[in-house]
């Protein structure tokens, strides 16, 4: 049986997001693995907007419970941030100690990123945004928790081969 792999990323929220989901599951199929998407199953007819969020929570945890490792594409997303349910969803694969792979992640530090994005302001060695805010500064692409809690690509391709060597070592 195929070693499970979730999906994590805003690409539920792509127009194209059934097609996006097969390409990267067939990706993964190539390599001897099975990708687990959130859009997987049915989901049945709910009362409300709020029980079907709650069923897909649900859902979405258990997918992430019942997988070996989870890829997550942490590009940005309506802003500076990767998408907030994806860095959610990374954390709790974190806490399961589950391998997270994401891709989406320039192999620049986030200082450097954002001050291509944002008004910062120089407050002796620290710089911080409009709003008053540190920008942290480790050398790391993005938040700390995020970067330090998995591998990070800068793309797809580069975080599939290294997820398919760390499942599938070639001296197993």
């Amino acid at each position: 049986m195929p070693l499970k792999v979730y999906l994590a990323g805003p690409d539920v929220f792509r127009v194209d997001a059934d097609a996006y989901f097969a390409c990267l599951k067939a990706e993964l199929f190539a390599l001897g693995l099975e990708g687990v998407s959130p859009l997987d199953g049915e989901l049945s007819a709910h009362e409300s907007p709020a029980a079907l969020a709650y069923a897909i929570y649900h859902a979405n945890i258990a997918r992430i419970a019942e997988a070996d490792a989870v890829l997550a594409n942490l590009a940005w997303f309506r802003g500076t941030e990767p998408d907030s349910g994806t860095a959610f969803e990374l954390g709790f694969a974190a806490a399961l100690k589950k391998p997270v792979f994401a891709y989406n992640v320039p192999a620049v530090p986030m200082q450097r990123r954002l001050a291509g994005e944002l008004a910062l302001v120089a407050d002796g060695d620290t710089l911080r945004d409009a709003a008053g805010m540190e920008v942290e500064n480790f050398g790391l692409p993005l938040n700390l928790m995020l970067a330090v809690s998995a591998q990070c690509h800068e793309t797809r391709e580069a975080a599939l081969a290294a997820l398919a060597a760390f499942l599938r070592p070639a001296a197993r």
